[in-house]
């Protein structure tokens, strides 16, 4: 399948960027020399922590909020922090109402972001399935007008821009790591690097515990996955069994799906943090911790880049992480390991 098949195309992706501008900031791109000491090449970071909202789906969610007609009820989205949060944000940036839809899985963290920002929180079930229907409710009940995180065209092609903002700053990047969820991410960061570059290899990565898309391009269908508890919490979630766009687009753009564990996770954020002094999400350093484990022998020689895609965290559970100390994630034990530069 090529980009045009799944019904977008760069068009839309440059679209998108004309109808965010304004709303979500075009974030720095920025060398690791740790990294790259790694690689043996440059190493690049997206900081798309330097958001307003601290994540990446503003984008999405902005051009998706920009197509809302006037006089609407509002809007509503199921979300594992990041995509509300956006979603909200957006939304009051038109004056439109916000309901967000979540597990009980979401950290308070990002349930007080979203509050926060003026959006109505709420929390149903123990998966974002649980919320979906809740979501699903409030649009048949009420009139609202629902944003989906990941699996809609308006979202995917602003997702795309980052893909638009890396290539224009570093047109030599021969490999980008995607970290790999719903899908919405990697599918407009593929579609667009590759209309762009077409040898540029596009990798997703996720964790190795309840990787909803993983499991389903594996299978080749979508596929459901028990969601547990992760240090990468927003990459948590099922993809749906009606998934229309992202997983194609993922199934047929992206070169490679790497996993990696709870515990290269944890070293990722302690490299972060340590070398290149940032803080993220898990969900952000999935690339990294693929990297640190030697899990990228496939990738293209050059340069590679890969998205912070959030700083949305628990600052507790973090600080834990920094200091080396052992993290429960509802029953699995994470072993601490003080941080020492290899």
């Amino acid at each position: 399948m090529t980009p045009q098949a799944a019904g977008l195309s760069l068009a839309d992706v440059l679209a998108a960027r004309q109808a965010i501008s304004g709303i979500a900031a075009r974030t720095p791109l920025v060398p690791s020399p740790y990294l790259a000491a790694k690689l043996g090449a440059d190493f690049l970071l997206k900081l798309e922590i330097a958001q307003p909202t601290g994540a990446f789906k503003l984008r999405g969610a902005a051009n998706a909020v920009a197509s809302v007609p006037e006089g609407a009820a509002g809007v509503v989205c199921c979300s594992t922090g990041n995509h509300g949060r956006s979603v909200a944000y957006a939304a009051a940036r038109r004056g439109l109402r916000a309901v967000v839809c979540l597990s009980s899985l979401v950290p308070e963290a990002k349930v007080a972001g979203i509050l926060g920002l003026g959006g109505e929180a709420r929390i149903t079930g123990h998966s974002q399935d649980d919320a979906q229907v809740e979501a699903t409710r409030l649009v048949a009940e009420e009139g609202l007008i629902e944003i989906p995180p990941f699996d809609d065209p308006r979202v995917i092609a602003g997702q795309g821009t980052i893909a638009l903002e890396m290539l224009e700053a570093r047109p030599d990047i021969a490999t980008l790591l995607v970290p790999l969820s719903g899908g919405g991410l990697a599918a407009g960061v593929a579609l667009a690097a590759k209309a762009i570059k077409p040898a540029i290899r596009v990798i997703g990565i996720s964790m190795d515990r309840g990787a909803a898309m993983a499991a389903s391009i594996s299978a080749g269908h979508p596929v459901e996955v028990r969601e547990v508890a992760s240090l990468a919490d927003s990459l948590g979630g099922g993809i749906g069994l009606e998934n229309r766009l992202s997983f194609s687009l993922c199934r047929d753009l992206l070169d490679a799906v790497v996993l990696v564990t709870e515990e290269e996770i944890y070293r990722a954020l302690q490299a972060v943090f340590y070398q290149d002094r940032l803080v993220a999400e898990g969900a952000s350093v999935v690339g990294i911790a693929a990297l640190l484990a030697g899990k990228l022998d496939a990738a293209a020689p050059g340069p590679m880049a890969t998205i912070l895609t959030g700083r949305n965290l628990d600052m507790g559970l973090f600080a834990r992480i920094v200091a080396g100390a052992d993290v429960d994630l509802d029953g699995k034990t994470v072993k601490g390991a003080s941080w020492r530069m290899k």
